[in-house]
């Protein structure tokens, strides 16, 4: 039996949800799908699915077997790949998980200028407001804004996050001039399901001040924020990255610049450094040279 075949049968399996399934993308036939699960059970000495006519699920040995048989599958793939491309320039696909709101606004146009530069890398980008568990997931590469990170995780800092008071001047016309940021009580401010929901912290002349806030929409991630104050509901503050340009439009008007609010930063976030692929490496060094302590989408405010 060769048991790397035998490991990748059953992992595709397990990834796809049927033997049919695997033995379409793996170009075998289910009667050898079937045959490779079954010598991978006897060398393990124990049975790794439950099998029915609707579904397949897996035991407990399975559950445990499976992580084993990605790592190992992973340790084949990088010693292929370092006789075949003497070079060891960077291929293979790239999980990446981000927020929406940074994803579409700068994370996007990143990784088309990455894959121009390394065309054997295929990208999968995983637009997601909730923090993921990047082994769990499968994810290589997350973007994080934080001051908080997890320990256990190795994080390289690419840039700043700084925010921005805005409003449309459609919504500004109609309600009160700001004149300090106490004045946020008595505005429609739309905020974040997650991030300063009922708060919003400002350094003023150097002292910081805690503002309590409310308002009629809240949304789980930023564009949709960006979205309604575009349309006049209300007084958001917003990631730089993402509000910039429009400020330098004049679709947003920024209020308050000398309140600062809270800075975070934002980290490149992986899992280990044993056995990291050149993709994933190229791609850390990549974004961690484009993006800088002092981000090209400041200069619009």
């Amino acid at each position: 039996m060769d048991r790397l075949i035998a490991m990748r049968v059953f992992v595709t399996v397990v990834d796809l949800g049927s033997q049919s399934a695997a033995a379409d993308h793996l170009d075998l036939s289910r009667p050898v799908v079937s045959r490779y699960l079954a010598e991978l059970e006897e060398w393990v000495g124990a049975r790794l699915m439950h099998r029915t006519t609707r579904k397949l699920s897996l035991t407990a040995a399975g559950n445990e077997t499976l992580p084993r048989c990605r790592q190992l599958l992973e340790l084949a793939d990088d010693m292929q790949a370092a006789v075949d491309v003497p070079s060891d320039a960077p291929r293979g696909l790239l999980r990446i998980s981000v927020s929406t709101s940074f994803g579409q606004a700068q994370l996007a146009a990143a990784v088309t200028d990455y894959v121009r530069l390394y065309p054997q890398v295929s990208i999968d980008l995983q637009m997601l407001d909730r923090t993921v568990n990047l082994v769990d997931e499968r994810i290589d590469l997350a973007i994080r804004t934080s001051n908080d990170l997890d320990p256990s995780l190795i994080a390289r800092k690419l840039t700043v996050c700084r925010s921005v008071l805005c409003a449309s001047p459609a919504y500004l016309r109609e309600h009160s001039a700001l004149q300090q940021v106490d004045d946020l009580s008595g505005h429609n401010c739309l905020t974040h399901s997650y991030y300063g929901k009922s708060m919003w912290h400002f350094t003023c002349e150097g002292e910081e001040v805690s503002v309590p806030v409310q308002g009629n929409i809240s949304a789980n991630e930023a564009s949709t924020l960006l979205s309604a104050t575009l349309a006049g509901a209300g007084i958001s503050l917003l990631p730089s990255y993402q509000a910039g340009v429009f400020v330098q439009r004049g679709e947003l008007v920024r209020l308050l610049p000398e309140a600062e609010p809270r800075l975070m930063n934002i980290y490149a976030v992986y899992a280990s450094r044993k056995h990291m692929p050149a993709s994933l490496r190229s791609m850390l060094d990549f974004l961690a040279e484009r993006f800088t302590d002092e981000p090209v989408w400041d200069k619009y405010l």
